[in-house]
C-alpha cells in the first residue's frame, strides 16, 4: 500500500515557503528520471556527431549585383567577381534568364507593335502587340515552342517577326549556358535561381547541373498545382533546394521532405544599407555559427571598398569559429525512433514527481496533469513534440520545488534542468525542426509555466479557502504595492524579450555589447546571467519575509532559460551548451557575491549610527 506523503523539515529561517512533501515514490520517479536520461543522452551525442559533420558554409555572391557593381565602376564583372573570390566568395547566385537578357545579349530584337509600326508604316502591325526577330540564327524562332502563349509569324519591312500578344520581355528562357560554363571553369559553386511563371509549358526541364536550388518569391513553382508540384519535385534530382530564413515558401516543405534543405541567411538590400559591414559580417558569422545557415546570400555594398570589408570580416570571424567555407554537403538528420521512445519515460516519471512533491500533493497532481495536457494539445497530440514541452516546463520547477532551503540546493535545480535538456533535445530535434521548418511549440510557456508551478508549490499546507481568505485580509503596504509592480514590470520585460523577433527592443549600447560579445564567443543570455544570482540570493535566506520566495521566482527564470536555449533546435546543440554554461558560471559567481553584498548592506542598515551595547543587545 502506498504511504502517504510527509513533510520534509523546515526549510531556513528566512524563508516564508512550506517545506515540499517526500512521497514514497519519490526514489523509483527519480530512477526512471535516470534511466530514461541514457537514450536522451545517446541521442544528444548522435546530434553532436551530425552538427559537427554539418559545421560548413558557403558564401554565396549575388551575380546580377555583381554587374552592376562592376558597370558602374567601369570594371569587368568577371575580374571584379574574381577579386572577391579572393576574399573568400566561393559560391555564386545566378538567376534564370528573361527574354529580355536575350535582346540585351543581342541574340534577338524586341520591339513594340508601335514602334514597329511606326518605323516600316505597315499597318497589319498591331501598336497593341510586341514583335521579336532574331540577330543570333533560330533563337526568336524557337522560344514559341516554350509557353502555352499563342503566336504567330509576320513579315514588316522585308523581315519575319514573330508576333506575341502580350509582352514577353519577362518570360524565362532557361540559363544562360555560357555563363554557366564560365563560372564553374573559374571554381565557383553555383546556385541557380529560376523564375516561375504559369505560361512555362515544361519549367525545370533544363535548370543547369548546379547542387543548389533558390526559388524566388514566397511560393516555389508549382506550389499551386499538385501534378506540377510533383514534376518539379523529380526534376530537383540531386539539386537541394534552400530555406531562407524568415522567408516562408508554400510549397518547400514537400521539396525539402525529399531533397533535404540548405539552410540560408540573406540580408534585404535595403536593410543590408543600414549596417556598416563590421556589423553585418556578425551577422553573417552568427548565422553560420549558431544558427546552422549553409548558405550564407551575399550582395555587394555600393562601393567596393566597403564589399572588401565585409568579406574580410566575416572570413575572419567564420575561421575564428571553426566553420569552413566550402561547398556544404547536405545529409537529413536521422531520428531513432526507439531511442526517442525510451527517452518519453523521464518527462512523464518528472511531470509526476513534481505533482507529488507539492505541498498541497492534490493541487500538485491537478497541476501537473493540466501542464501535460496542455503540452500535448499545444503539439496536436505528437507524443514526441508534446513530451518535449513536458520536460522544457517540468525540469526548471522539479529542482526548486523538491529542495528550497539553501544555496547548495541550486546546484540541485541546475542539475535537474541540465537532465531535461537531454530530454528536450533528444524528444524535439528531428528532421524538420532542425532545418527551423517546424519550430518549438510553446516556446513562451517554458518561461511562464515554470514559474506559475513554482509559485503554487508555495501555498501553505492548508484548506485553499483559508490561504485565499488570508492573502484576501492581509494587509498591503504601500512598498508591497511598489515591489509586486516592479516584480510584474520586471517578468513582463523578460516575456516579451524571449526568442530572436520579440515584442520589446534593445538598446542601442546592449546591441553594442551584444555585438561584441558575439564576436568573442558565445554570447551568454541575460535572464540566465539576471536570474541565476536572483535564485542564489533568494535561496541563501538573507533576505527576511516574502523577498526570498519572490528571488527564488527570478531563479526560476534563469532554470527555465535553460531550457529554452536548448529549445532551438537550429542551434548546434555544442554552441546552446556553451552559451548555458557561461551563463550558468557568470550567474553563480554574482549570486555569491550578491549574497556577501545583501548581508553586509543589511547589517549596516542595522547597526549604523548604533552605538556597540545596542548593536549586541
Amino acid at each position: 500500500m502506498t504511504q502517504p506523503a510527509q513533510p520534509t523539515p523546515p526549510t531556513s529561517p528566512g524563508m516564508t515557503v512550506p517545506a515540499p512533501s517526500r512521497h514514497p515514490l519519490t526514489p523509483l520517479l527519480l530512477g526512471l528520471i535516470v534511466l530514461s536520461a541514457i537514450p536522451a543522452l545517446i541521442l544528444a551525442t548522435q546530434r553532436v556527431s551530425y552538427e559537427q559533420r554539418s559545421k560548413t558554409t558557403a558564401l554565396v555572391m549575388d551575380y546580377p549585383a555583381v554587374v552592376t557593381q562592376a558597370r558602374r565602376f567601369g570594371r569587368d564583372p568577371q575580374e571584379l567577381l574574381a577579386h572577391y573570390q579572393s576574399l573568400g566568395i566561393n559560391g555564386v547566385a545566378i538567376y534564370e534568364d528573361v527574354i529580355g537578357n536575350l535582346a540585351q545579349r543581342g541574340e534577338l530584337y524586341l520591339k513594340s507593335g508601335a514602334d514597329l509600326r511606326a518605323e516600316t508604316g505597315d499597318a497589319a502591325i498591331s501598336p497593341r502587340n510586341f514583335y521579336l526577330r532574331s540577330l543570333k540564327p533560330g533563337v526568336a524562332e524557337s522560344l514559341p515552342a516554350r509557353y502555352t502563349i499563342p503566336t504567330r509569324t509576320v513579315q514588316a519591312g522585308g523581315q519575319s517577326w514573330v508576333e506575341w500578344p502580350t509582352d514577353p520581355t519577362f518570360l524565362p528562357v532557361g540559363p544562360d549556358e555560357a555563363l554557366v560554363e564560365t563560372l564553374k571553369a573559374r571554381g565557383f559553386m553555383l546556385v541557380y535561381r529560376p523564375y516561375a511563371d504559369d505560361a512555362v509549358r515544361e519549367p525545370g526541364a533544363d535548370w543547369p547541373d548546379v547542387p543548389f536550388v533558390i526559388f524566388n518569391g514566397e511560393e516555389v513553382i508549382g506550389a499551386r498545382t499538385p501534378e506540377l508540384l510533383a514534376k518539379i519535385n523529380e526534376r530537383l534530382g540531386q539539386r537541394v533546394p534552400a530555406l531562407i530564413e524568415a522567408t516562408p515558401q508554400r510549397g518547400l516543405d514537400t521539396l525539402v521532405a525529399t531533397h533535404g534543405g540548405a539552410r540560408t541567411f540573406s540580408v534585404n538590400p535595403a536593410w543590408q544599407q543600414r549596417l556598416d559591414p563590421i556589423t553585418l559580417a556578425s551577422k553573417y558569422n552568427l548565422a553560420a555559427r549558431e544558427r546552422s545557415m549553409r548558405l550564407l546570400y551575399v550582395r555587394p555594398y555600393p562601393t567596393v571598398n566597403e564589399t572588401d570589408d565585409l568579406l574580410r570580416r566575416t572570413t575572419e570571424l567564420l575561421g575564428k569559429s571553426g566553420v569552413k567555407v566550402t561547398q556544404p554537403v547536405i545529409e537529413p538528420f536521422r531520428e531513432n525512433t526507439l531511442l526517442r521512445t525510451l527517452s518519453l519515460i523521464g518527462p512523464v516519471a518528472a511531470l509526476a514527481l513534481l505533482g507529488l512533491s507539492f505541498p498541497l500533493v492534490r493541487l500538485g497532481l491537478l497541476a501537473a496533469a493540466a501542464s501535460g495536457v496542455l503540452a500535448i494539445v499545444m503539439n496536436k497530440f505528437n507524443p514526441y513534440a508534446g513530451a518535449a514541452l513536458i520536460a522544457a516546463v517540468t525540469f526548471p520547477a522539479l529542482g526548486l520545488v523538491l529542495r528550497r532551503a539553501r544555496v547548495s540546493d541550486w546546484f540541485v535545480a541546475t542539475g535537474l534542468s541540465l537532465t531535461g535538456v537531454l530530454f528536450v533535445s533528444a524528444l524535439g530535434a528531428t528532421k524538420d525542426s532542425v532545418l527551423g521548418l517546424e519550430p518549438f511549440r510553446g516556446v513562451g510557456l517554458t518561461l511562464l509555466l515554470p514559474l506559475l508551478l513554482v509559485a503554487a508549490s508555495f501555498l501553505p499546507r492548508q484548506d485553499l479557502r483559508k490561504t485565499i481568505q488570508d492573502v484576501y485580509n492581509a494587509p498591503i503596504k504601500l512598498g508591497d504595492i511598489l515591489i509586486m509592480v516592479l516584480a510584474a514590470g520586471v517578468f513582463a520585460l523578460v516575456f516579451l524579450r524571449r526568442g530572436n523577433a520579440t515584442g520589446a527592443g534593445v538598446s542601442d549600447t546592449e546591441a553594442k555589447i551584444r555585438q561584441d560579445l558575439q564576436d568573442t564567443l558565445v554570447r551568454p543570455r541575460f535572464k540566465e546571467m539576471a536570474g541565476h544570482p536572483l535564485g542564489i540570493v533568494g535561496l541563501s535566506g538573507v533576505l527576511p519575509g516574502y523577498f526570498g520566495a519572490l528571488l527564488i521566482l527570478g531563479g526560476v527564470v534563469g532554470q527555465s532559460s535553460i531550457l529554452n536555449t536548448f529549445s532551438h533546435f537550429h542551434t548546434p546543440l555544442l554552441i546552446s551548451a556553451q552559451r548555458c554554461f557561461l551563463g550558468l558560471g557568470i550567474g553563480l559567481i554574482a549570486g555569491l557575491v550578491v549574497v556577501q553584498l545583501v548581508k553586509a548592506a543589511l547589517h549596516l542598515w542595522h547597526t549604523y549610527g548604533k552605538a556597540p551595547a545596542e548593536v549586541r543587545a
